[in-house]
């Protein structure tokens, strides 16, 4: 009887989307979709048609070449759980008819891997590593969706956007960093109907959490590596001589594959700066020049970064000197992540999270933005550069909550200091919230202090 009226139900569902398919075909209107189709899916659709994801489009993009996308994978953390997902998911997936794809933080797909026959069915539409599932390229999928969410879904035939991946189906579930929480990846199974059964998300989900308990082991053994390493090195007469520097290359390639470099700007006056595992604060100044040379990837020659650097008037003189100590420490935390001159350019991916927050906003996923978000970039810095990327952030993801966030992201939204004033944010949430909620009264005396206090300068 559970499994007739699951099936009733599955078919209905597939009914209501097709339903909806037929009127984004003739309007390319979400916004007046057939009721019966779930809200998150219907939500994916809107943001889907924001982004101008095209439905009718066979392919996803593919974006890495085979030679990018082997380096690219070789410095990934999730290249080092690759083994449990393989024992866990790939192995037994090539008796049960399923694909398993693990991707990036941004959805492009690292690894797919699985039944053979699906994985040549599964090329027609580039389900194929290297190629983007992001809801900006493809619409409405399990891995996209899943990302933009921040929480294992399940998609299933006419709900996914885009019209050549109906006949596939499909789970996943988000991986975040075991120690700091930050996204890394998707693990994804697609297949026909048996990849959104009821157990497929739970397996899924355990896979991802064994992966990330395996992460934090291997990282404990790499850092318990360096401390009997660096042991040896201060007893007397220890052999410091060339199988030591090329035990100490081999640790520190291992190192840096476990963790994704980071510059943490948000809601903090000093930047932390994660290189290879190891984090140290930095100087305001460091802090401020860090900042400016993440968002100008081309690099800045020295009149440039010295003119977003300073308020008024600037020396190059004293910004030379800057990039010297700022050089030192990078120096002694990883040799290649030191800024290269003429122009000054970063030689690594730092990934500030200030930039995360400008890249999930991009591909429509507010909520995740507004996760990353911990308060404005470097709030006391008066550096033209960091005012300018500062206004930028908490600019676009204030827009982006006024135009399609959720009462729930908009009150998160408030609790933020620079919201403390924030009339048109509350006013919003308002029109949002159910007429005889008990969060109203106090949104309702916000408003009215503040038109007050407005209305008396």
């Amino acid at each position: 009887m559970m499994n007739a009226r699951h099936s009733a139900s599955a078919a209905s569902l597939q009914r209501h989307a097709l339903a909806g398919h037929e009127l984004l075909g003739a309007s390319k209107d979400v916004f007046g979709l057939p009721p019966g189709l779930r809200n998150l899916i219907a939500e994916s659709w809107q943001r889907s048609a924001q982004l101008q994801a095209n439905p009718d489009q066979p392919e996803a993009p593919l974006v890495m070449d085979r030679e990018e996308l082997e380096e690219y994978r070789r410095q990934h953390p999730l290249a080092t759980i690759m083994p449990v997902i393989q024992k866990l998911l790939v192995q037994p997936s090539h008796d049960s008819g399923l694909l398993v794809a693990v991707g990036d933080e941004i959805g492009r797909l690292l690894w797919v891997e699985g039944d053979p026959v699906l994985q040549r069915r599964a090329e027609g539409m580039m389900f194929v590593a290297g190629a983007d599932w992001s809801e900006a390229a493809v619409g409405t999928s399990a891995p996209g969706t899943a990302l933009a969410l921040g929480r294992g879904i399940q998609i299933s035939g006419a709900e996914h956007y885009k019209r050549s991946v109906h006949p596939w189906s499909c789970t996943a579930v988000p991986f975040h960093d075991p120690d700091s929480g930050a996204l890394l990846g998707v693990v994804d199974i697609t297949g026909t109907e048996t990849a959104v059964a009821a157990h497929t998300l739970t397996l899924v989900e355990a896979t991802v959490a064994a992966a990330q308990a395996q992460l934090r082991v291997e990282r404990l053994q790499v850092a318990a590596a360096e401390v009997s390493r660096r042991a040896r090195r201060r007893s007397p007469g220890a052999d410091v001589g060339a199988s030591q520097a090329a035990a100490h290359g081999a640790d520190g390639k291992a190192r840096a594959s476990l963790y994704r470099n980071s510059l943490q700007l948000l809601g903090r006056d000093q930047a932390l700066l994660s290189l290879g595992g190891r984090t140290v604060p930095l100087s305001a100044r460091h802090s401020e020049i860090l900042a400016i040379l993440g968002s100008h990837p081309q690099g800045l020659n020295v009149e440039e970064l010295c003119e977003l650097l300073y308020p008024g008037e600037g020396s190059t003189v004293t910004l030379r000197a800057e990039m010297v100590r700022l050089r030192k420490v990078l120096q002694q935390l990883e040799p290649a992540a030191v800024p290269e001159s003429r122009p000054y350019r970063l030689t690594l991916d730092l990934a500030p999270d200030a930039g995360q927050v400008l890249s999930c906003l991009q591909r429509g996923a507010h909520r995740i933005a507004l996760e990353i978000y911990k308060g404005s970039v470097l709030p006391r810095s008066e550096a033209p550069g960091v005012v300018q990327l500062r206004l930028r952030v908490s600019g676009l993801l204030r827009e982006a909550l006024l135009a399609d966030g959720s009462v729930e992201s908009l009150l998160k939204y408030l609790e933020l200091p620079e919201a403390r004033d924030d009339v048109e944010v509350r006013v919003a949430a308002l029109r949002l919230l159910p007429p005889r909620s008990p969060k109203r009264a106090a949104l309702v005396a916000d408003v009215e202090r503040l038109e007050s206090e407005l209305a008396a300068r």
